[in-house]
């Protein structure tokens, strides 16, 4: 398996993490949900990396693949006005992935992060390695101090 930048992010900042490898299928209607299926894991241990634009400037929201994105919640989390999701397109030119394999390590532009508070419940969760198929696991306070992310509850 070869390395992406949020593996390579996360061995530069000698942070203990495993990685998940499984086969993705590409008619599986949800990808952070077919990661839990695939890999055997409670599906409130894995999180999905969604980015949302609040007033114009774009966010990435960590939240259980079990759950949905509150908008309204991010965007009081982080003092905003408005908020809806980014366009596909521009979430993928600026974290350097492509949907369903964001991850929130090693982006290509650092953006803003947050992280639901139910990670914390959690000894490790797991995120996007950067890829379809790969999956990372790891503490949630690593993750927060490598995205410089806040928690808050933002899932339904």
């Amino acid at each position: 398996m070869s390395a992406t930048p949020a593996t390579k992010a996360l061995e530069r900042a000698k942070v203990a993490f495993v990685t998940h490898t499984y086969e993705h299928d590409p008619k599986h209607e949800s990808y952070g949900l077919e990661a839990a299926e695939r890999l055997g894991l409670d599906p409130g241990t894995v999180f999905k990396t969604l980015v949302a634009d609040l007033d114009g400037k774009l966010t990435v929201a960590i939240v259980p693949v079990e759950r949905q994105l509150d908008l309204k919640a991010l965007a009081a989390a982080v003092k905003a006005k408005k908020a809806q999701m980014a366009d596909v397109k521009q979430a993928e030119r600026t974290t350097g992935y492509v949907a369903g394999g964001i991850s929130p390590l090693g982006q290509r532009k650092a953006l803003p992060t947050v992280i639901d508070e139910s990670a914390r419940a959690h000894g490790t969760i797991h995120v996007s390695g950067g890829r379809r198929g790969l999956e990372v696991e790891l503490a949630p306070d690593d993750l927060a101090r490598l995205t410089r992310a806040a928690f808050a509850p933002i899932s339904r």
